[in-house]
């Protein structure tokens, strides 16, 4: 068989299927994201390099070679890379999502895909979250240098980050059209399953958003309206490792500030403690959840789990321990001690 006028063996249909998964079912069937079929290409770029890696190359692979026992080889080597347990399972996913696609095309394999369907995933241990904290978050806005315009973009993008609880993905893919600045301000954040939802700014956030708007953009009209909020140096938009490189820079700078700032803040870390703010200040988690545009309020109630000092508060309210001189004297109680000694 002749394929862009190289010859590619009838057997070698793994490539065939892929591009058809990866180019037409997954964006015209699906309708899935751009941001999601990325991730699911990135699997199978792993997955091909695996192959290679204990021989089989990528040209002649074919539907057959995708077995329960070469999925099963694909997870321990990307163990051995360091993969964590939600990874493999992520990865894993991808995998039956796209077998489950080529049974239909494919029905001859049909026992060999349901094995690999059977796999189970990793229990994975729930992840840590990593908060700065109060006076760890101040300490890192405060950080970016105003006198500088990369300083005024870096603090615009941090204010934003935090104030509006937004998942990385949803401030790179912020344009301005997604900016409304009047009274009152809010932010339309694109989020998961291309869902979308309106946050509310607070005005300090917004009088900040207006300055850099004004600075960066203006002459924007309506014909600019879908540029980029925070454009990359090429003028695309930021990345999420772009958003991290940041993110990690002024963490940095902030601890050098002695600030008390724990390992492992990252973007998701300004998340976090968006919710941990207003969980402390007595906001319900219905509309935490609404803000952070989670499916159900059962996802949310991990605030309330992780929230210490507002659990500490409670617990102290609830049994404070009495004072020495009000501790009862169980002994002088006669009739006590008379029923007491009739147990005897």
């Amino acid at each position: 068989m002749r394929v862009g006028g190289a010859v590619v063996s009838k057997d070698a249909d793994f490539a065939r299927h892929l591009t058809a998964y990866l180019g037409r079912h997954l964006p015209g069937q699906r309708n899935l994201s751009a941001n999601t079929i990325a991730s699911y290409s990135d699997a199978f770029r792993l997955l091909i390099a695996y192959f290679e890696d204990v021989g089989r190359r990528a040209e002649r692979l074919s539907m057959a070679d995708l077995d329960k026992g070469a999925v099963e080889g694909f997870m321990r080597w990307l163990e051995r890379r360091g993969c964590s347990d939600s990874t493999l399972n992520q990865r894993l996913c991808a995998i039956k999502a796209f077998v489950n696609y080529v049974k239909g095309e494919d029905p001859a394999r049909l026992f060999q895909y349901q094995q690999v369907l059977a796999i189970r995933q990793r229990k994975a241990a729930p992840a840590k979250m990593v908060v700065p904290g109060r006076d760890g978050m101040a300490a890192i806005l405060a950080h970016p240098d105003a006198a500088t315009a990369k300083g005024r973009r870096d603090m615009v993008l941090l204010t934003l980050l935090y104030d509006s609880g937004a998942r990385v993905s949803e401030l790179c893919g912020l344009r301005l059209r997604d900016v409304r600045l009047e009274d009152p301000a809010t932010v339309t954040l694109y989020g998961k399953g291309r869902k979308s939802r309106v946050v509310p700014l607070m005005r300090a956030t917004a009088s900040l958003v207006s300055r850099y708007l004004e600075e960066f953009f203006p002459d924007a009209g309506p014909a600019e309206l879908d540029s980029p909020l925070f454009p990359s140096p090429r003028g695309g938009h930021l990345t999420r490792a772009g958003v991290s490189d940041i993110v990690s820079r002024h963490v940095r700078g902030a601890r050098a500030t002695r600030a008390s700032i724990p390992e492992g803040v990252s973007p998701h870390s300004f998340r976090h403690q968006k919710a941990m703010d207003l969980l402390e200040s007595g906001v319900n988690l219905v509309y935490i959840r609404d803000l952070l545009g989670h499916r159900s309020v059962t996802t949310t109630e991990i605030y309330a789990t992780v929230s210490l000092k507002r659990k500490r508060e409670l617990l102290e309210a609830a049994a404070t321990a009495p004072k020495s001189r009000e501790y009862p004297d169980w002994s002088e109680d006669k009739d006590l001690m008379a029923w007491l000694k009739t147990l005897c």
